[in-house]
């Protein structure tokens, strides 16, 4: 497993523009970079990552939902120009009337 990308969490102003937040991500780098994520980072809490649930592209972004070993589920999202991750979702997988329905 290689770092890929070592990005720190955004500030709170940053946050609130993008509705999302910034973190660190290791990941393991094949033929490209910024392959798959393993585990990831919000300020110092860990969180290694059990499940890589779905991937999808777009032009300008790379998309991973993920399970984390905390039981959450969290869309983590790579800006190719940017160079940078951030995490747009987050559902704690713990009520079933918000659960995704891919989870």
């Amino acid at each position: 497993m290689n770092r890929c990308n070592d990005q720190e969490q955004s500030t709170e102003a940053e946050s609130q523009q993008t509705n999302s937040l910034r973190c660190r991500v290791e990941c393991y780098c094949g033929y490209r970079a910024e392959e798959s994520p393993r585990r990831f980072f919000i300020g110092k809490r860990a969180i290694n990552l059990v499940e890589i649930i779905d991937r999808w592209l777009d032009p300008k972004h790379r998309y991973f939902k993920v399970l984390g070993d905390d039981g959450g589920i969290y869309i983590l999202r790579y800006d190719v120009e940017l160079g940078r991750w951030e995490m747009i979702f987050f559902d704690s997988n713990t009520r079933v009337e918000t659960r995704l329905s891919s989870t």
